[in-house]
């Protein structure tokens, strides 16, 4: 990708074209270096941004006043409409104008560029479903790209460019600035008798570790060697374990090192305080952003620092931005995606949860995710997806670049403005694949219309909650049932890309007839006017949530035979509900089943005790509960069983058998006290004195 960055009438020697997210700090990087060492005038893109679907006149004279183009044909080269643009434009001032190009083939097979074969077919294909613009342009892309990948070139898969990197590498080393090397065991000749301090700063690529630092054995005893990277994978795939990760900054060594800027400015301590904490709040002792702010804000005026400080909490600083963005780069396509989707929906969420619906996306998420550690780009504390926020803000940033102008044209949309103008304005296009709108952000009620939704053809992910809810507990749920969204009678979606539908306080008394999302993980209507939710069976095959908890209208469950891969079943709440619908037992998979406070509940279907893989039953607060099936002790799975407040008086003789149960309550039962309350002592847990001591609260 390249854009506008100087004056146009003078001539280039060299113009090069890239795929910025690709090679832009790494190997276009080292390129432009190396030709602006030798006095090479080259025009290279001063931007990360694609401003629009057309390039800038100016862009296109840049090719034209240039006498070379060198064009780095890498891996996600061809899923940028403005580098395939740019290319057809290169090739006609090779027709035209005569300039040279010579095509690098950065970890790509040339024969793939030419036949438009693996990502780079990929890439035109999605460019051919995304719009009819793009069709008109497909013919003179492929011809552009055949025409390229036929000159010749370089591939950098071939061993020549390590060679390379070996002999600069030696001659600075031993100082020696005429060398003769001879393969990689030139290296381990030279220095396996020396004592050597290598550091290897920045490293992305593992066979540069195997081309400079291949075993412990090329170095002399006492040797050390250091590589820093933002990719712990590249480490262990070298046998590297011995690894330091930098840690953030505790607040008082945050404090210390903004101390060193402050000292140069003249501020009263009350101004130094207050900016202090203003910065260590944002930075979160990221030391990046302690020296990009401290650099600058402490010259400022009190006026000047509190503006820049407004100004980050919606526009991130590009220094920290950029370099925030390289470990992002460095991600594949389907890492990337699932990034973006953590940055803006799925911070703070169930680990498990997450996984279950990226995958259904089709991410591959568990080694998506493992990557995202590696890369430091995420952390997981008590199986939640966590982020800092500084690098949450830089894949926001991402997204937001994608149209600066029209929410509408993004992929994802959570800030609650944002979607309330694409809505409201009917502007919503094809793009959006992600909505989550908190509804306590919102002021006026907002229409969700079929119009409104028409365009949404590759929507995966949509969520309309409360704040509250963005905390996911399966086993308990409470919520307010304040909703400022007023669901047309003609509301429909699309539903063949479907993922996630949450809908918090959905008016209707059920789901449209031709509801039948076949790709769908969760169906989530807390809050809900449901009465029935859908009439005889839907084949959801893929769905593994399903949660209707404090939908005050449900009388009865509805025919489970069809989403037989069921994980999580929450009812919580929905008190008039008497009867849960004998199909129950087909869930094979259900391991979570929440049914408190169903006060009209009285019993559960005998088919219940065929959830062969039930571990979380929870009753208490049913009221009229009376009684479990006679072989609830089948059940073997069982870990945790919360039955407080029920009017249970007898427990069946197969309860014995439970033999996993590790968490059970049974307090406040209002039922009579029964013999049957103290289980046989064949049981294997020391369960019987705590159904002793409930029996004493039930008296």
């Amino acid at each position: 990708m390249a854009s506008a960055s100087s004056t146009y009438q003078r001539r280039y020697d060299v113009f090069l074209s890239f795929r910025g997210e690709d090679t832009r700090n790494n190997f276009t990087a080292h390129l432009y270096e190396a030709l602006c060492q030798k006095g090479i005038n080259t025009f290279i893109d001063d931007h990360k941004l694609e401003r629009g679907q057309v390039i800038s006149p100016e862009l296109f004279t840049a090719i034209e006043n240039s006498l070379f183009s060198v064009v780095v044909l890498s891996q996600n080269y061809a899923s940028s409409r403005w580098c395939l643009d740019e290319l057809v434009k290169i090739v006609d001032c090779m027709k035209s104008r005569g300039q040279r190009v010579l095509p690098i083939f950065y970890n790509v097979d040339p024969s793939d560029v030419k036949k438009q074969r693996g990502i780079f077919g990929e890439a035109l294909a999605k460019h051919d479903q995304e719009s009819l613009e793009n069709k008109g342009r497909m013919q003179s892309w492929k011809d552009a790209l055949t025409q390229v990948a036929n000159l010749s070139g370089w591939d950098s898969r071939n061993k020549s460019q390590f060679e390379i990197l070996q002999q600069k590498f030696l001659s600075q080393l031993l100082e020696e600035s005429n060398l003769n090397m001879n393969g990689l065991t030139s290296i381990k000749e030279r220095l396996c008798s020396k004592k050597v301090l290598v550091v290897l700063d920045n490293v992305n690529d593992p066979l540069i570790l195997k081309s400079l630092v291949g075993n412990q054995d090329w170095f002399g005893r006492g040797s050390r060697i250091i590589v820093t990277t933002r990719d712990k994978r590249l480490l262990a795939s070298h046998g590297v374990f011995n690894i330091y990760e930098a840690r953030r900054f505790s607040n008082k060594e945050a404090f210390e090192f903004l101390t060193h800027y402050s000292l140069k400015h003249e501020l009263s301590i009350d101004d130094y305080m207050e900016l202090s904490r203003e910065v260590l709040g944002y930075a979160q002792g990221l030391p990046l952003a302690l020296e990009v702010l401290g650099s600058f804000l402490f010259s400022m005026t009190r006026e000047e620092w509190r503006n820049h400080l407004n100004k980050l909490k919606c526009t991130p600083n590009l220094k920290i931005q950029e370099v925030l963005e390289i470990s992002y780069d460095g991600l594949g396509y389907k890492e990337k995606n699932i990034f973006l989707d953590i940055a803006c929906f799925f911070k703070r969420e169930n680990k498990d949860y997450v996984i279950e619906i990226l995958d259904g996306c089709g991410f591959f998420s568990l080694s998506g995710i493992r990557a995202l550690l590696d890369k430091s780009l995420i952390t997981i504390g008590s199986n939640m997806l966590m982020m800092h926020d500084l690098i949450q803000e830089m894949g926001r940033e991402i997204v937001r670049r994608l149209s600066l102008e029209e929410p509408g044209e993004r992929n994802l949309l959570w800030f609650h403005e944002d979607i309330y103008d694409a809505l409201k304005r009917n502007t919503a296009s094809e793009k959006i694949e992600g909505i989550f709108l908190n509804l306590s952000h919102l002021e006026e009620t907002l229409d969700f219309t079929a119009q409104a939704f028409s365009r949404m053809s590759k929507l995966r992910l949509l969520k309309v909650y409360n704040s509250e809810d963005t905390w996911r507990n399966f086993k308990d749920t409470s919520n307010k049932e304040k909703c400022r969204v007023n669901f047309s009678k003609d509301f429909k979606l699309c539903y063949d890309c479907l993922r996630c539908l949450y809908l918090h306080g959905y008016s209707f008394k059920s789901l449209p007839s031709d509801f039948n999302p076949k790709n769908l993980v969760e169906l989530s209507m807390p809050y809900s006017h449901i009465q029935q939710l859908w009439k005889g069976i839907k084949v959801l095959e893929k769905l593994k949530f399903i949660d209707l908890s404090h939908s005050k209208y449900l009388i009865e469950t509805p025919d489970f035979s069809g989403v037989t891969n069921l994980r999580w079943l929450v009812l919580e709440g929905c008190v008039p509900l008497r009867k849960v619908h004998s199909s129950l037992g087909d869930l094979k998979n259900l391991s979570s089943l929440n049914l408190k406070n169903c006060k009209m509940l009285k019993s559960l279907p005998i088919s219940t005790c065929d959830l062969k893989s039930l571990e979380i039953l929870i009753l208490s607060g049913c009221s009229k509960f009376e009684e479990f099936p006679e072989n609830f002790g089948s059940l073997e799975m069982l870990k945790e069983l919360n039955a407080d407040e029920i009017a249970l008086t007898v427990l069946p003789s197969s309860f014995s058998f439970l033999r996993n149960l590790k968490v059970l309550s049974f307090s406040g039962c209002k039922g009579p006290p029964s013999t049957f309350w103290v289980l046989p002592r064949r049981i294997s847990n020391p369960i019987g004195p705590i159904l002793q001591l409930c029996q004493a609260y039930a008296l």
